[in-house]
């Protein structure tokens, strides 16, 4: 095992934790590795919401050039950032078994959830926005850009009463508070709380070696919410929530689609035995399309064109 193993990350604490984990599970198996941090645009652009800059893959792209270009071997990602269609010549090799799925608010004082006050929350994701305004129509969304570490200081910054984030990062790089609410109503991101290692299909070596780390019931998990998003046409353009459990050989799967201003919702719940799991994503998916999911999606198409 002579190679070492060159592994991408972003240059964010949670991403850095993230990569590490990677490492030391590798050098745990006896292979040998270096960490290759990297700037995303998605960490440079912060003075834009994520859905105007345009871009799928804002935060996994740099990673992907540099292992084009032979500058790294692996490259882990949180994987609700990574477009559904991976670019030509990279597959995913490996999911790890996944941290909780949910969302939290970290806020300053809940008392305004109780009594229906005005309030604003702050979110760069149009997926949190939806689903909060669904709920709390009478409260205003504000968009929130840059790591976990730079959106927690905003929120102490700024006047908002609360912000919306993913409990796993925040557990992962121990800065979840002790008064966070758990949201247990909204339905999460597509992979939310899972980790991707990615590689070059012609590189056999790192295969070999990160194949090892796959975790299977994530794999299968997040398969079938990533194709619910792929055939919606997600990207992370469109206020799309999905999630998928594995119990006792059956899989429980809950998908989502709202407007861009939340007040039109459309969902869909499964439950089928493990075995019929294959295709559930998208079978779901195209169920929600003839619900008149087709008629919302170009809606926001076309709200997201005149934004840019």
């Amino acid at each position: 095992m002579s190679k070492i193993i060159r592994i991408g990350t972003r240059d964010s604490e949670l991403a850095l934790w993230q990569a590490t984990t990677v490492q030391q599970k590798l050098e745990t198996l006896g292979y040998d590795t270096i960490l290759v941090p990297t700037k995303s645009m998605g960490d440079q652009v912060l003075d834009k919401p994520l859905y105007e800059l345009g871009v799928t893959g804002i935060f996994t792209k740099t990673l992907d050039v540099a292992m084009l270009k032979g500058d790294i071997d692996i490259a882990v990602h949180s994987m609700k950032d990574v477009p559904t269609q991976l670019p030509k010549g990279i597959v995913q090799v490996a999911v790890l078994e996944r941290a909780i799925t949910h969302d939290i608010l970290v806020h300053k004082g809940s008392g305004f959830l109780e009594q229906d006050q005005p309030a604003t929350i702050a979110t760069g994701s149009l997926r949190r926005k939806a689903q909060w305004l669904n709920k709390y129509p009478h409260h205003t969304v504000v968009d929130l850009r840059g790591n976990v570490n730079t959106r927690l200081l905003k929120l102490i910054e700024n006047d908002w009463q609360g912000a919306i984030f993913a409990q796993a990062g925040l557990e992962r790089i121990k800065l979840l508070p002790k008064d966070a609410i758990q949201l247990d109503w909204m339905i999460p991101a597509p992979a939310q709380g899972a980790m991707l290692v990615v590689a070059m299909e012609k590189d056999a070596f790192a295969k070999e070696a990160v194949s090892q780390l796959n975790h299977t019931e994530t794999e299968l998990s997040t398969t079938i919410e990533r194709e619910f998003l792929r055939t919606l046409e997600g990207g992370c353009t469109a206020p799309i929530g999905a999630l998928a459990q594995i119990k006792d050989q059956k899989v429980y799967f809950e998908g989502v689609v709202f407007s861009l201003d939340g007040k039109q919702k459309i969902d869909i719940k499964k439950e089928v035995k493990l075995s019929e799991a294959h295709g559930l994503g998208k079978r779901s998916a195209e169920e929600v399309l003839q619900k008149g999911g087709d008629k919302l999606m170009q809606e926001i198409r076309n709200e997201n064109n005149t934004v840019h």
